[in-house]
């Protein structure tokens, strides 16, 4: 059964912390078709509504993926909606349930029964002072004030994650449980110590999923992790390697353990 009426849901949070992946997830529990569009600054009108495009020598009208969601009651995802610019408020009576009239064809679109909205970004649509999300926008606070409900999603307990890194480690034919908890305990002291200030950088549920995807790769603890952060910069990188060496007894850091170009292209 499905509500005839939509409540347009607004879903914020760390990057990496399943936002996105857990809308995919409900939707595919519950039998729902997710649409789903990837917001950019240069998102407008014509990728969200539709437009004309050229087909066979003719002028033919194609639905764009708000219009599709609407006449099929499915749910519209737009992923880092804070990163849009103002022409995302075309969107407003789409987030108000009320329709939508396309002028260029002179067709109004009812919702069917079932469509909703659902929006997630890494802020709440208020941009980043700290610098962590550049491009993120500050968003119109009448078009944010059409989002009847805002869920600020964290990252997982240690438990949850842990079961979805043997998840994840299972289906790539990892077989150490015992690194999946070490990975998690170390990603939750980074986290704690980042929120109480002391460090700037934190490692992802998605990081903890890079990881094991090196390690059946490369089948060493120490080169999965370096390759995976080498994104931060060197201190942060070192810090980080020393704190894991200290909730894993069986790891030790090398002075060099570089992959070489010809290794890599031989494991890959």
């Amino acid at each position: 059964m499905h509500l005839s009426y939509s409540i347009p849901t607004f879903v914020t949070g760390l990057s990496g912390n399943g936002k996105t992946f857990g809308i995919e997830q409900v939707c595919a529990q519950l039998g729902r078709e997710l649409i789903r569009v990837n917001i950019t600054i240069e998102t407008d009108e014509d990728d969200l509504i539709g437009g004309f495009r050229l087909v066979n020598g003719n002028t033919v009208w194609h639905n764009g993926p708000v219009v599709e969601a609407l006449e099929r009651g499915a749910i519209l995802l737009l992923d880092e909606i804070d990163l849009a610019s103002n022409k995302i408020l075309c969107l407003q009576p789409v987030l108000e349930g009320k329709g939508l009239f396309l002028k260029k064809i002179g067709k109004f679109v009812q919702p069917k029964a079932g469509f909703n909205v659902v929006a997630t970004a890494n802020t709440k649509g208020k941009g980043s002072d700290d610098g962590r999300f550049i491009g993120t926008n500050v968003l119109n606070e009448a078009f944010l004030e059409r989002f009847p409900v805002t869920f600020e999603q964290a990252y997982p307990a240690p438990a949850h994650e842990t079961k979805i890194l043997n998840n994840v480690a299972s289906t790539l034919g990892v077989n150490d449980s015992d690194f999946c908890k070490r990975l998690v305990d170390w990603a939750d002291i980074i986290r704690k110590t980042f929120y109480d200030g002391g460090i700037e950088e934190i490692i992802s549920t998605r990081r903890l999923v890079h990881i094991l995807r090196a390690f059946s790769i490369f089948n060493n603890k120490e080169k999965a992790i370096k390759v995976c952060i080498n994104r931060f910069d060197d201190e942060t990188k070192q810090s980080f390697l020393e704190l894991y060496d200290k909730v894993d007894a069986d790891f030790e850091i090398t002075k060099e353990l570089d992959i070489t170009k010809d290794e890599l292209v031989e494991k890959l």
